[in-house]
């Protein structure tokens, strides 16, 4: 196993983790569908269609409700 051939300070290290830093991610506006998405990813919009480059990827599968009115019982 290989091991430090010296101690790292507390103020070495973290002198070193001081270039760690989250970054806020770059958006955009889909021309299309006026969408807000990361740039070059596809997205989905309200819909559920996929996206991507301006383009439909994939169609939002539809859902079929059925009415359930007719279901009720008179008791």
């Amino acid at each position: 196993m290989a091991h430090p051939k010296s101690r790292i300070s507390k103020q070495r290290k973290r002198k070193r983790r001081t270039h760690y830093k989250a970054s806020v991610p770059s958006l955009t506006v889909c021309q299309t569908t006026g969408e807000t998405h990361q740039p070059h990813r596809a997205y989905f919009d309200a819909e559920g269609n996929m996206f991507y480059n301006g383009n439909m990827l994939v169609k939002a599968p539809e859902v079929f409700v059925e009415d359930e009115a007719g279901d009720e019982d008179d008791a």
